[in-house]
Protein backbone atom coordinates (compact mmCIF):
# COMPACT_ATOMS: atom_id res chain seq x y z
CA UNK A 1 0.00 0.00 0.00
CA UNK A 2 1.07 3.48 -1.01
CA UNK A 3 2.09 5.85 1.84
CA UNK A 4 -0.26 8.86 2.11
CA UNK A 5 1.07 12.30 0.58
CA UNK A 6 1.68 14.59 3.96
CA UNK A 7 1.59 18.15 2.47
CA UNK A 8 3.07 20.88 4.77
CA UNK A 9 4.41 23.96 5.17
CA UNK A 10 8.52 24.81 3.63
CA UNK A 11 11.03 24.66 6.13
CA UNK A 12 15.07 25.44 5.81
CA UNK A 13 15.70 21.74 5.97
CA UNK A 14 13.99 21.44 2.20
CA UNK A 15 15.66 24.15 0.75
CA UNK A 16 17.70 22.12 -1.19
CA UNK A 17 16.01 20.01 -2.54
CA UNK A 18 12.87 22.65 -3.58
CA UNK A 19 15.51 24.32 -5.04
CA UNK A 20 16.50 21.53 -7.15
CA UNK A 21 13.08 21.07 -8.20
CA UNK A 22 12.32 24.61 -9.20
CA UNK A 23 15.19 24.26 -11.20
CA UNK A 24 14.00 21.38 -13.35
CA UNK A 25 10.57 23.44 -13.51
CA UNK A 26 12.40 26.76 -14.66
CA UNK A 27 14.86 24.15 -17.63
CA UNK A 28 11.43 22.32 -18.57
CA UNK A 29 10.25 26.02 -19.54
CA UNK A 30 13.37 27.11 -21.01
CA UNK A 31 13.52 23.63 -23.28
CA UNK A 32 10.05 24.62 -24.03
CA UNK A 33 10.73 28.48 -25.28
CA UNK A 34 14.58 29.49 -24.96
CA UNK A 35 13.58 32.91 -26.03
CA UNK A 36 10.92 33.29 -23.31
CA UNK A 37 11.78 31.62 -20.39
CA UNK A 38 14.84 32.82 -18.82
CA UNK A 39 17.51 30.25 -17.46
CA UNK A 40 20.63 31.23 -15.15
CA UNK A 41 23.81 29.87 -13.78
CA UNK A 42 23.20 29.07 -9.98
CA UNK A 43 19.21 28.56 -10.40
CA UNK A 44 19.01 25.94 -7.87
CA UNK A 45 20.91 28.17 -5.34
CA UNK A 46 18.68 31.46 -6.48
CA UNK A 47 15.64 29.65 -6.11
CA UNK A 48 16.83 28.51 -2.35
CA UNK A 49 17.86 32.31 -1.07
CA UNK A 50 14.38 33.25 -2.38
CA UNK A 51 12.45 30.52 -0.68
CA UNK A 52 14.56 31.15 1.80
CA UNK A 53 13.53 34.65 2.05
CA UNK A 54 10.06 34.28 2.08
CA UNK A 55 9.89 31.37 4.81
CA UNK A 56 7.30 33.44 7.23
CA UNK A 57 6.32 36.26 4.84
CA UNK A 58 2.75 36.38 5.85
CA UNK A 59 1.62 36.93 2.13
CA UNK A 60 3.48 33.97 0.52
CA UNK A 61 2.70 29.78 0.78
CA UNK A 62 5.26 27.94 0.72
CA UNK A 63 4.47 23.96 0.47
CA UNK A 64 6.35 20.48 0.36
CA UNK A 65 4.76 17.59 -0.38
CA UNK A 66 6.36 14.22 0.52
CA UNK A 67 5.70 10.34 0.64
CA UNK A 68 7.32 7.81 2.75
CA UNK A 69 9.19 10.87 4.27
CA UNK A 70 10.72 11.59 0.44
CA UNK A 71 10.24 15.50 -1.29
CA UNK A 72 8.20 14.55 -3.73
CA UNK A 73 6.77 18.16 -4.66
CA UNK A 74 6.06 21.62 -4.06
CA UNK A 75 3.61 24.65 -4.64
CA UNK A 76 4.60 28.73 -4.09
CA UNK A 77 1.74 30.94 -4.26
CA UNK A 78 1.31 34.30 -2.61
CA UNK A 79 -1.48 37.10 -2.27
CA UNK A 80 -0.74 39.71 -4.67
CA UNK A 81 -2.30 43.66 -4.49
CA UNK A 82 -4.37 45.70 -7.38
CA UNK A 83 -2.52 45.02 -10.07
CA UNK A 84 -3.43 48.04 -12.49
CA UNK A 85 -1.25 46.91 -15.88
CA UNK A 86 -2.72 43.59 -15.76
CA UNK A 87 -6.13 44.79 -14.69
CA UNK A 88 -6.08 42.15 -11.72
CA UNK A 89 -8.09 43.18 -9.02
CA UNK A 90 -6.40 42.12 -5.01
CA UNK A 91 -5.86 38.15 -6.13
CA UNK A 92 -4.23 34.41 -4.96
CA UNK A 93 -1.32 34.04 -7.72
CA UNK A 94 -0.14 30.49 -8.16
CA UNK A 95 3.34 30.99 -9.04
CA UNK A 96 5.20 27.23 -9.04
CA UNK A 97 3.51 24.03 -8.37
CA UNK A 98 6.35 20.45 -9.53
CA UNK A 99 6.08 17.54 -8.62
CA UNK A 100 9.05 14.88 -9.24
CA UNK A 101 8.09 12.80 -12.63
CA UNK A 102 8.07 9.53 -10.96
CA UNK A 103 5.59 10.88 -8.23
CA UNK A 104 3.55 12.09 -10.70
CA UNK A 105 -0.34 10.79 -11.48
CA UNK A 106 -1.07 9.92 -7.60
CA UNK A 107 -2.57 12.59 -6.54
CA UNK A 108 0.26 14.61 -5.67
CA UNK A 109 -0.27 18.02 -7.28
CA UNK A 110 -3.87 17.88 -6.51
CA UNK A 111 -3.07 17.66 -2.90
CA UNK A 112 -0.48 20.89 -3.27
CA UNK A 113 -3.39 22.17 -5.07
CA UNK A 114 -5.87 22.00 -2.97
CA UNK A 115 -3.82 23.13 -0.32
CA UNK A 116 -3.01 26.14 -1.54
CA UNK A 117 -6.37 27.00 -2.56
CA UNK A 118 -7.62 26.35 1.06
CA UNK A 119 -5.47 28.74 2.24
CA UNK A 120 -5.47 31.13 -0.41
CA UNK A 121 -9.25 31.30 0.41
CA UNK A 122 -8.48 31.64 4.31
CA UNK A 123 -6.36 34.36 3.76
CA UNK A 124 -9.31 36.58 2.09
CA UNK A 125 -8.04 35.92 -2.22
CA UNK A 126 -11.56 36.06 -3.98
CA UNK A 127 -9.38 34.25 -6.98
CA UNK A 128 -6.55 32.55 -7.50
CA UNK A 129 -4.49 33.52 -10.55
CA UNK A 130 -2.13 31.38 -12.63
CA UNK A 131 0.00 30.87 -15.84
CA UNK A 132 1.03 27.49 -17.47
CA UNK A 133 2.81 26.96 -20.95
CA UNK A 134 1.04 26.59 -23.78
CA UNK A 135 2.56 23.76 -24.55
CA UNK A 136 1.64 22.00 -20.79
CA UNK A 137 -1.25 21.04 -21.76
CA UNK A 138 -1.21 18.09 -19.15
CA UNK A 139 -1.15 21.32 -16.26
CA UNK A 140 -3.99 22.61 -18.19
CA UNK A 141 -5.79 19.61 -18.02
CA UNK A 142 -5.30 19.20 -14.15
CA UNK A 143 -6.20 23.18 -13.45
CA UNK A 144 -9.09 22.92 -15.46
CA UNK A 145 -10.60 19.83 -13.76
CA UNK A 146 -9.97 21.95 -10.42
CA UNK A 147 -12.06 24.91 -11.70
CA UNK A 148 -9.65 26.96 -13.60
CA UNK A 149 -11.25 28.56 -16.60
CA UNK A 150 -8.80 30.13 -19.23
CA UNK A 151 -8.77 34.08 -19.42
CA UNK A 152 -5.81 35.13 -21.19
CA UNK A 153 -3.18 34.41 -23.88
CA UNK A 154 0.25 35.74 -23.82
CA UNK A 155 1.72 36.16 -27.04
CA UNK A 156 5.50 36.97 -27.82
CA UNK A 157 7.66 38.84 -30.69
CA UNK A 158 11.37 38.78 -30.96
CA UNK A 159 12.65 42.22 -31.88
CA UNK A 160 15.68 43.07 -34.15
Amino acid sequence: MEEPIVVRNMVPEDLNDVGRMAALLVRYHHDLDAKRFLLVQGVEQGYRRYFESQLGDSHTILLVATRNERRVGYAYARLEPRDWNALLDAHGALHDIYVEPEARRAGIATALLDEVKRRLSAAGAPRVVLSTAVQNEAAQRLFERHGFRRTMVEMTEELP
